[in-house]
């Protein structure tokens, strides 16, 4: 049923890996591996340095290219910033916006976010927002109320159409590069409960059509159990994006749900 309603969107987020020569070899492996697959988009977020090697060895392929950040201005004194159009200009279709690690050591904020995401959507961009509580705040019962407030502030001021151009990516931060992963149960009450928010900020119709990704540390072994949760339609994959044979397990396992 949900495949009916929303596109599954696997992507995998290369972080700081890779330059140039080892995109272009890892990407021809990629392609040899990566089967289409109705309904489902597979995404590949590389460093800002191999976004134009990656677009131009992708151009006739089914796999797209997606940034791992963008800034909210559209130009200025910001050193070292990329702005949407730029991203766009190159060929760029996707892009991540407030993974845990950019809050945590970057000091991005949901205001910032925000800014991030509006920009990105009007720039013709696919946003991959990004959301999830902490460790403390999971023991502590209050990983509703963290990831509600995200939410709403996240999305502030958007219309239900820009709502549903955005990909929300639940990563609770704990399980990010930890090797820990929320159980399949866990991850679909927290994508349930995400949808749940949307809904009632906007609508049913428009919560139904946002995709929701798990993002943290999803692989080859639990990809299946994970994707198999009803309001589970994808993920954002870290380490395992960066072995071949490890991502077109968790593609295929796309066509499982």
């Amino acid at each position: 049923m949900k495949k009916q309603l929303r596109k599954t969107i696997i992507a995998g987020n290369w972080k700081m890996n890779k330059n140039r020569t080892q995109t272009a070899d890892f990407i021809k492996e990629l392609t040899d591996h990566i089967p289409a697959i109705p309904d489902t988009e597979v995404v590949v977020c590389v460093p800002f340095t191999s976004l134009q090697t990656a677009v131009e060895l992708l151009k006739d392929s089914h796999i797209k290219v997606g940034a791992q950040n963008v800034h909210f201005e559209e130009k200025g004194a910001y050193t070292g910033e990329v702005s949407a159009d730029m991203l766009t200009d190159l060929g760029v279709k996707y892009v991540i916006i407030g993974h845990s690690e950019r809050r945590q050591y970057f000091n991005e904020t949901d205001e910032t976010v925000n800014y991030r995401t509006k920009t990105a959507l009007e720039a013709g961009l696919v946003p991959i927002m990004c959301v999830g509580e902490l460790l403390s705040e999971r023991e502590s019962g209050i990983t509703d109320e963290v990831l509600s407030t995200q939410i709403k502030l996240d999305t502030a001021g958007f219309t239900a159409e820009q709502m549903r151009k955005t990909v929300i990516a639940y990563e609770p931060v704990w399980a990010i590069g930890t090797g820990k992963t929320a159980t399949a149960e866990q991850a679909g009450e927290a994508c349930g409960y995400i949808r749940g928010v949307i809904a009632g900020l906007f609508d049913k119709d428009t919560a139904d059509a946002v995709t929701i990704q798990y993002g943290g540390s999803m692989n080859a072994k639990n990809a299946a159990e994970l994707l198999d949760q009803e309001d589970v339609d994808g993920g954002l994959i870290g380490g395992a994006s960066l072995v071949a044979s490890d991502f077109e397990v968790i593609v295929k396992a796309t066509t499982n749900n």
